[in-house]
């Protein structure tokens, strides 16, 4: 009941901003699962228990799960190209799957929530704007509506850094990425230790990458704090002026919740420009709960490129650690609001049309399972957690229907095609506190 109200939360939010909702297949071919990134490792694959002679065991017809929904959503516009208006944007919310270890934060199975706009061989750069403020604005409602914690989101850009490191030298970037990526896990002794060790990488030039992912600002002040450290190169240049302007229209939009952070490099290696992460602040220990960036060639093919920025959001992670503690719970376990109590079995059409009537004025109900004892019938509604019954008038006294509050005990007459139960028993509500 907690997801689904975050669910719906999140769906108001980006259908607000336009974006469609969508849904791919759990099942991808390997080659498009691997084509991008190192992941492999990452991946489950898939394979018929019956399989037989006749199954191909060619690489390109493997299986696998997919474990994000960037992928898959590559392969989807790739395929529907011809039938989509771009810049096409879409939300996406649904079950993925990664070969982890299971502990808290980390599951082999969980749910994401995407945004992504693709345009069709160009996006324009103020998307990737857009995308970070839709995230940060359904965030937003949910620390107000729920309780949530406040946000930061943490933003870099990977042609500033790419452009640094070839700017030292540094012929293949790729893997500086992939090691300044565990930073925030390892500390920056043990990443440059990876950078010399693992790479090869002089100490001068491992020195300069763990500075430049020690930078960090709210404000202009990381483009002087980059330059300080004497490296130039034309990449490095353009990726700074981008980071600026999404640093700043962010901040103009949403004060105080994106804040520009170097070491920010995002470990698949399809996105090309800006790239972020979100934590809860105060929760910081939890990792990035949202994360997303911008890709300019994950969907292609030979006549057709199509760029794209994304964010996602991780609802498990966000969700399962307060539930299983019960630090945040539902107000009630079902969305009913009433149970309709049955007079006899004979009566029960009378039960259904108070029902039906209640319901076509949007209060969920359920009728009595069995013509018991009103104490049993109200027994049941109070193991549902339901908090109203409703006593249909008997056919043959020709009685006014009740409600009553099994909570205080109140009992009033009541009219099914008025009566209307507090706003704040309408709907399960969230409970507790995160």
């Amino acid at each position: 009941m907690v997801e689904n109200h975050v669910i719906r939360i999140l769906e108001e939010t980006f259908e607000l901003h336009g974006f469609a909702p969508i849904n791919t297949r759990a099942v991808e071919t390997m080659e498009s699962l691997t084509r991008k990134g190192e992941i492999d490792k990452e991946v489950y694959v898939v394979s018929r228990l019956q399989a037989d002679e006749h199954d191909s065991h060619r690489e390109k017809d493997q299986l696998g799960l997919h474990f994000d929904l960037t992928v898959p959503f590559a392969r989807y516009v790739l395929e529907n190209a011809g039938h989509l208006q771009f810049p096409f944007r879409r939300y996406q919310i649904q079950k993925v799957w990664r070969g982890e270890r299971p502990q808290e934060g980390r599951y082999r199975e969980f749910t994401q929530a995407d945004i992504d706009i693709v345009g069709s061989e160009t996006l324009a750069d103020h998307h990737d704007v857009e995308a970070p403020l839709v995230m940060l604005e359904a965030l937003e409602r949910l620390h107000t509506e729920l309780g949530f914690p406040p946000v930061l989101m943490h933003v870099n850009n990977r042609k500033l850094s790419e452009g640094f490191y070839r700017g030292l030298g540094i012929e293949e970037p790729a893997g500086v990425l992939q090691r300044v990526d565990k930073y925030d896990k390892i500390g920056p002794q043990a990443v440059h230790e990876l950078l010399t060790e693992e790479l090869g990488l002089s100490d001068a030039q491992a020195d300069r990458c763990v500075a430049l992912a020690g930078i960090s600002s709210s404000d202009h002040s990381f483009i002087e704090q980059v330059r300080d450290l004497g490296v130039a190169n034309d990449m490095l240049e353009e990726g700074l002026d981008a980071l600026d302007r999404v640093v700043t229209a962010v901040n103009r939009a949403v004060p105080g919740r994106m804040v520009a952070d170097l070491k920010i490099a995002r470990g698949l290696d399809y996105y090309t420009g800006t790239v972020y992460e979100t934590e809860l602040v105060g929760h910081e220990s939890m990792g990035s709960v949202s994360s997303g960036g911008r890709y300019d060639s994950l969907a292609s093919d030979e006549k057709h490129t199509y760029p794209g920025v994304g964010i996602s959001l991780g609802l498990t992670r966000l969700l399962a650690p307060v539930i299983s503690r019960g630090q945040l719970g539902s107000t009630r376990t079902v969305p009913s609001a009433v149970l309709v109590a049955v007079n006899t079995e004979e009566e029960r059409d009378v039960s259904e049309a108070v029902a039906a009537s209640l319901r076509s004025r949007g209060i969920a109900c359920e009728v009595a399972p069995k013509a018991d004892k009103y104490g049993k019938q109200i027994k049941h509604a109070d193991r549902r957690g339901i908090p109203f019954v409703w006593f249909p008038g008997r056919r043959d006294q020709q009685g006014a229907d009740e409600v009553k509050d099994i909570r205080s005990g109140d009992q009033i007459s009541a009219d099914a095609a008025a009566w209307n139960p507090p706003a704040a028993d309408l709907r399960p509500g969230v409970v507790g506190q995160w």
